[in-house]
């Protein structure tokens, strides 16, 4: 039974609904996450586009994740749907990276250029802006730049990575295809604004859909914000076996307008576990709507 798949909006894109987020596989040379080196990213990249996933979300700033892409799936470009981010620059800083952004023409010129090499790809199908604010996007013309990039040919859809106090503004422009938003049953302020960007045609990548994973199993996680799980009594709507990294997961796909969720890992049996969960799919809808009932209750609500 293959992974459900939904429209990302304009796009007209089929994706599953279930990603991956490939930040996780950024080398070792890391900051905030664990190290991974090239058998690593081989076996999980591999086993993400074995399991059918159809798309996968990277940056130029991750580290190595866009050359192990490159390096082990693109004999397999025609089974995915790729998507990075441009406004990086990556520093090397002693045993670990900095990544400052710098938003004009020379600088989103050279992210593509080097994410298309690293990738060995023509094109990708998604270039998002990684988080500008509307302010740097206006005086620097970012969104110019990107349908310049378009007409070029290398890239096929204008994204934008955002959150609030911007993302309002940007999709009121109704320049860009696709916005890739935060949201989990533990982060819910951009919930109504996902509908928004929807109705208006936009596809919308969720990122963050499991909290970074419950902590003590995913390592090095912060537990302040799973607090709120137990302060909601989330635990009591969960069904018999069902972990609470599960029941985020469904959360996350229970939005009616989760075109498609980015869920990163390094290890196999996890992304095994994210496979299964997606196939159960969402939420039955009275459990959606507990759950973001009982989460009112404890001051996580939308905004």
């Amino acid at each position: 039974m293959p992974l459900p798949k939904r429209v990302l909006g304009r796009t007209g894109l089929e994706v599953t609904q279930l990603g991956f987020g490939a930040m996780e596989i950024r080398g070792d040379r890391i900051w905030g996450g664990r190290p991974c080196d090239d058998n690593q990213a081989r076996t999980i990249l591999n086993a993400v586009v074995d399991a059918g996933i159809s798309f996968i979300d990277t940056a130029n700033d991750y580290g190595k994740s866009e050359l192990y892409i490159g390096r082990h799936l693109a004999h397999r470009r025609s089974q995915y749907y790729l998507a990075t981010k441009c406004g990086c620059h990556m520093v090397y800083a002693g045993d670990h990276d900095e990544t400052p952004h710098f938003w004009n023409r020379e600088n989103l010129h050279r992210n593509i250029a080097d994410s298309l090499l690293k990738m060995q790809t023509d094109s990708v199908d998604i270039l998002q802006l990684h988080n500008p604010s509307v302010e740097q996007c206006e005086e620097n013309g970012l969104v110019d730049i990107l349908e310049s990039l378009k007409k070029q040919g290398a890239i096929h859809w204008l994204g934008c990575s955002s959150t609030s106090p911007h993302l309002a503004t940007y999709i009121n422009w109704g320049v860009f295809d696709v916005f890739q938003i935060p949201y989990s049953a533990l982060e819910r302020r951009h919930e109504n604004l996902i509908t928004i960007a929807a109705d208006a045609g936009a596809g919308v990548i969720l990122r963050g859909g499991v909290a970074k994973g419950e902590p003590g199993v995913a390592q090095g996680r912060p537990a302040d914000r799973w607090d709120r799980f137990e302060k909601a009594k989330l635990d009591e709507l969960l069904e018999p076996g069902e972990s609470r990294t599960a029941f985020l997961l469904r959360f996350t796909l229970s939005h009616p307008h989760c075109h498609t969720t980015i869920v990163g890992t390094l290890l196999p049996e996890h992304l095994n576990e994210n496979v299964s969960t997606a196939m159960r799919g969402p939420l039955a809808s009275d459990v959606y709507e507990e759950a973001k009932r009982r989460l009112d209750t404890v001051g996580e609500s939308a905004e």
